[in-house]
């Protein structure tokens, strides 16, 4: 996504705005405002660490004299025991930023710690993985981070980037033909043309897409074909479009999936099946 850094400032504005509300009485009624504090964030359980950046962000945005000393990076393979960094600020700057920063890093270490599941299982493939847009509303730019911090790919960031035919365009439109050929003539008219991807739901509409989609279309997604259905639809395409196959793929046939050659497997579950990795911040006396 383009302006990462604005729109993550923006993010973090209206979550702290959410959590601290008119204030953070519980540290408001028995820490004073000038006490200095330092605090480790403590690894409990193993997975991929991600979150640092948006981490240190947080801390900035709200003490911008705080100090953030990293111990370990986003995409590290972390243990339970391990530290990933430390950070010395006004103890109130600690408190409020506390749980946010646990909320951010543990769902995104999640998300990359399964997201690096998938994309070591196709290491020795060609086949890229790719998230979707089934994400939590307004977390959509993490979750998409991590994704890219496990190894992934990111998709579409949301319906402003693609014009992308799904099975409702096309039943609403009336068709695959008919939808392809709107698509072209909205789309010669914008400034910047976008991508043209099309959703495909059986052999019959692929061969369509590949009758009047060629010089239109940039990608045929394969949705819900079975891995012998999906080999003879790369057929049907003669290396003339990007291939993308998607629904019911998951860890235990991922790789049957990628031996067929397509460009790309689609995984919602990188995202909206995640759990959350165990973390905690700690104060330190040390």
């Amino acid at each position: 996504m383009d302006n990462f850094n604005t729109a993550l400032q923006e993010l973090i504005s209206l979550a702290l705005k959410e959590d601290i509300g008119s204030g953070d009485h519980s540290t408001l009624c028995c820490i004073p405002a000038d006490q200095q504090g330092t605090a480790i964030l403590k690894i409990k359980e193993a997975g991929i660490l991600a979150g640092m950046q948006v981490a240190e962000q947080i801390f900035r945005q709200v003490e911008p004299a705080s100090i953030f000393t990293p111990v370990k990076k986003d995409g590290n393979s972390m243990q339970a025991g391990e530290v990933a960094f430390e950070v010395t600020a006004s103890v109130h700057t600690i408190l409020k930023a506390e749980r946010l920063v646990l909320n951010c890093m543990q769902r995104m270490s999640g998300i990359a710690t399964l997201t690096k599941q998938y994309t070591q299982l196709l290491a020795n493939s060609q086949t890229r993985l790719l998230d979707t847009r089934k994400t939590t509303p307004n977390f959509r730019l993490l979750e998409k981070a991590a994704v890219k911090i496990g190894g992934g790919n990111n998709h579409r960031f949301g319906l402003y980037d693609m014009i992308m035919l799904k099975d409702n365009h096309i039943d609403y439109c009336g068709g695959i033909i008919k939808a392809i050929d709107l698509a072209s003539i909205y789309n010669s008219k914008l400034a910047k043309p976008l991508p043209i991807e099309v959703e495909t739901r059986s052999l019959e509409d692929v061969e369509l897409v590949c009758k009047y989609g060629k010089g239109k279309v940039f990608r045929i997604m394969l949705d819900n074909f079975s891995v012998p259905l999906l080999t003879k639809a790369l057929q049907l395409t003669q290396g003339n479009f990007e291939t993308e196959a998607s629904g019911g793929i998951g860890l235990h046939n991922v790789l049957a999936y990628a031996a067929t050659g397509v460009d790309y497997i689609s995984v919602g579950g990188l995202i909206h099946q995640a759990k959350s990795v165990d973390l905690s911040l700690k104060a330190s006396f040390v």
